[in-house]
């Protein structure tokens, strides 16, 4: 259901005054939070099931919707200008998310990040950009975002972040060198990184992924 913690609506773009989903418990009462990230063409609802397999239904679960269930128009390995102003308005969502979480009591380091496809770009590339110590970061099927040879200029320290990239190795959507150049970027910002390429899979989610990160938030809530 959405939730007034969040208030959207001064980001500018497309993504301006979009819901943001949670379950679990509320923001407030919580000492700990996923931020989930739906891939394109879903929604914040249908990710916000995949927070269930976590089993801690003392975690506040958020999920903000994308404009029209798409986070940015073009592939995300075409050039950055072709995805604005959609890219810069769902890292500024993503933004909004975690200050409303701040103002809720719940740190960045008590926040683990998820996302899939191209929520899983989104997720990652925002880590990236706004590098500090994170609860966790999770990417399934998805990578640092901008054509080939993109710089990666980015700043600040993730401080030992737990973090989580898995991938096929014949995803029709990501190539797998994106997901090592991703790895080796944010290993490079203080990221304690864990890859796993998983020969055939399709683009999807598989079990030994759910597990991997099931005992990564096991270790924040209970550490």
């Amino acid at each position: 259901m959405p939730n007034s913690h969040f208030t959207t609506d001064d980001i500018d773009g497309p993504h301006a005054g979009q819901l943001v989903a949670t379950a679990g418990t509320e923001p407030d009462e919580a000492d700990t939070a996923m931020v989930l990230v739906h891939g394109r063409g879903a929604t914040a609802e249908s990710i916000l099931e995949l927070g269930q397999e976590f089993q801690h239904p003392e975690i506040a679960y958020v999920a903000p919707q994308a404009s029209r269930n798409t986070w940015y128009p073009q592939s995300f390995l075409a050039p950055i200008e072709s995805n604005q102003p959609h890219l810069t308005s769902a890292l500024a969502l993503l933004e909004t998310v975690l200050s409303g979480l701040e103002s809720a009591g719940i740190s960045p380091e008590r926040t683990f990040l998820l996302g899939f496809s191209q929520g899983a770009c989104l997720a990652t590339e925002f880590v990236a950009r706004n590098a500090e110590r994170y609860g966790g970061v999770a990417g399934f099927s998805g990578g640092l975002i901008g054509p080939e040879g993109t710089p990666r200029e980015y700043e600040g320290s993730l401080d030992s972040t737990p973090i989580y990239l898995g991938c096929s190795d014949r995803d029709p959507h990501i190539p797998v060198d994106r997901v090592h150049e991703t790895r080796d970027v944010l290993r490079d910002l203080g990221g304690d990184v864990t890859e796993q390429i998983f020969e055939g899979m399709g683009h999807g989610v598989v079990q030994e992924e759910i597990d991997h990160v099931s005992g990564m938030v096991d270790e924040l809530v209970e550490p």
